[in-house]
């Protein structure tokens, strides 16, 4: 055995959870995604997708993804920088710009590759990145390949923002860059404080509005235009794969941004547009999104509704006011075996271990979707009381 293969071998984390029969990974969904999925012949409630707005298997969506297909063909062959630019490309562009509130707006492939993409080449040696310690692991690896100086800030601590923001030189760049809505825990950040110490200290701010787009804000705009901060935030993110129902990413912001990252952005210069299909899916779900409120009304409904029941049931779900509810396990091996219970019990969640949180913090992601029923929300909450009383999690 080569020594590469000789060292990855030592990892054999996978294959104990298996032979412990938890391995709670890759499970094959044979379906859509829809709050009910049939994963090995068995019909599932789905706990565990980030479609918010419930539009992953619209008819519209789909409709509309096929005539594009039709039209443009199954993909661009090249980046949008060289032969991968479309004109639905640009309309989508234009789309969102409108939509979110901001100049211009650049689509990338994926959502992890905005952040990548912006994060790693918008500020310079000398310069100073700000980050919250839970923000998303696209933003942490962008910011490991920028040369700014990256200093970390406790989550959602504005005291220990303010602190690094004062350790940085004043006459130096500062972007703060947050998640609007953190992906794990749910809480969301508080982006007003987050834009007075940034006017203070002469900073900008990036918010990823990857969960709070068709959660928060008019037309399920996100957490910024929720708080009417839209003009004071400098970059707004998002993806397509989640309440949008596709897949791809967007950073919304001043065309002085955009001319710097079409021109340096290597996730955005180096990789093949997004597909025909996607595109058609996205502009159709923005559309949606607006002239249908009553699923964000809907997704209200429920959330609060799961909340009132797991608080009620005595689970821990940490400060989480949105449709990501966690809850907390706080042992590895342990959520594995919720996890596979659960799924036994026709409940898919999705487990968060480490190292994606520290071993004391581990949870089950439970998540909701516009389409998700009162009655199914509720037999999750009977499932998951059993499992959860099975481990003495609660009373």
């Amino acid at each position: 055995m080569k020594p590469l293969q000789a060292k990855l071998a030592k990892y054999t984390a996978p294959q104990e959870a298996k032979a412990a029969g938890v391995y709670p990974y890759f499970r094959a969904i044979s379906s859509e995604q829809e709050p009910e999925v049939i994963i090995n012949g068995k019909k599932v409630l789905m706990f565990g997708s980030n479609c918010y707005s419930g539009l992953v298997s619209d008819p519209r969506i789909k409709e509309a993804a096929i005539e594009a297909t039709k039209k443009y063909g199954t993909g661009c062959a090249g980046s949008p920088f060289l032969n991968g630019t479309l004109d639905i490309h640009k309309q989508l562009e234009a789309r969102i710009a409108e939509y979110i509130g901001k100049e211009d707006v650049m689509i990338y492939s994926t959502g992890f590759e905005v952040n990548l993409g912006v994060v790693s080449c918008l500020t310079g040696r000398g310069d100073y990145i700000l980050w919250d310690e839970q923000d998303h692991a696209s933003i942490i690896e962008g910011r490991r390949l920028s040369f700014s100086n990256s200093l970390k800030y406790k989550h959602n601590d504005m005291e220990s923002l303010e602190k690094q923001l004062q350790a940085c030189k004043p006459e130096a760049i500062k972007l703060i860059v947050t998640d609007g809505v953190f992906s794990m825990e749910g809480d969301v950040a508080n982006v007003p404080e987050i834009v007075r110490l940034a006017k203070q200290y002469n900073a900008a701010v990036m918010v990823d509005e990857a969960h709070g787009i068709g959660v928060f804000g008019k037309g399920g705009r996100g957490v910024v235009n929720h708080y009417g901060l839209t003009d004071d935030v400098d970059l707004i993110m998002g993806t397509f794969s989640k309440s949008f129902a596709s897949l791809g990413g967007f950073i919304a912001t001043d065309k002085e941004i955009t001319n710097f990252l079409r021109h340096h952005s290597r996730s955005y210069i180096f990789t093949a547009s997004i597909t025909p299909a996607s595109t058609a899916a996205a502009l159709k779900a923005i559309d949606i999104m607006i002239e249908e409120p009553w699923r964000q009304e809907h997704l209200w409904e429920i959330t609060n509704y799961a909340l009132e029941g797991f608080r009620n049931m005595g689970c821990e779900i940490g400060h989480t006011s949105t449709p990501i509810i966690p809850l907390f396990i706080r042992d590895n091996m342990k959520t594995f075996a919720i996890t596979r219970d659960l799924l036994d019990e026709g409940i898919f969640v999705n487990p968060v271990v480490s190292p994606a949180v520290a071993p004391e913090d581990t949870l089950i992601r439970f998540s909701l979707m516009a389409t998700h029923t009162k009655e199914q929300v509720t037999t999750a909450l009977e499932k998951i009381q059993k499992v959860f009383r099975k481990y003495q999690l609660i009373p």
